[in-house]
């Protein structure tokens, strides 16, 4: 039973720092290799001022790093990122025994039985999730969306490094069907 304990310990600590669910998608046939240029629809709408900040940042470095060129407007891809939070639940339950406790001295010899019990922890969190849409500006279609999602950490370094890691992740094999120059 002393080497159960450290295990769902350790199991327990790497769900908490497990990384985000990422998933892209984009519009078939959509040639990225002709966009150059791209704008803001607006910044999203975080639960901090710094967050949108820094999903924005993020944003712009992946897409300058590819190549492409932030404008005010008029670019040829418009980009708009959203940020959701839900609450989810878990429940962890843990069944201990059966045992024998020792020996029973209630008038009937022999070794006494536990039935066990089981016990039950209901945890809340929150999870956070961004989405990042691209449009073509020339046909208002959308050509390209990319989401990552994970448990909120409870500090604000934590939660910026989720943001880096997440954008990150979103854009590692973007843009879809161009080679790497």
């Amino acid at each position: 039973m002393r080497r159960i304990g450290p295990m769902i310990l350790a199991l327990l600590l790497a769900a908490c720092v497990s990384s985000p669910t990422i998933d892209n998608e984009y519009a078939p046939g959509t040639d990225f290799g002709r966009f150059r240029t791209y704008s803001w629809l607006g910044v999203p709408q975080a639960a901090s001022p710094s967050t949108a900040q820094r999903i924005v940042a993020g944003v712009d470095a992946r897409l300058q790093a590819k190549g492409w060129q932030r404008i005010e407007s008029g670019g040829d891809v418009a980009i708009a990122a959203h940020v959701a939070t839900t609450q989810n639940q878990s429940v962890d339950t843990f069944y201990i025994g059966p045992s024998y406790t020792g020996w029973n001295w209630s008038g009937s010899g022999g070794w006494a039985r536990s039935s066990g019990h089981t016990s039950s922890t209901v945890r809340t969190y929150e999870v956070g999730t961004l989405v990042v849409d691209m449009f073509d500006t020339s046909t208002r279609q959308v050509i390209w969306r990319g989401t990552a999602s994970k448990a909120v950490p409870a500090s604000q370094s934590r939660v910026d490094r989720a943001i880096d890691d997440g954008i990150a992740r979103i854009f590692a094999g973007f843009p879809p069907g161009v080679s790497a120059k």
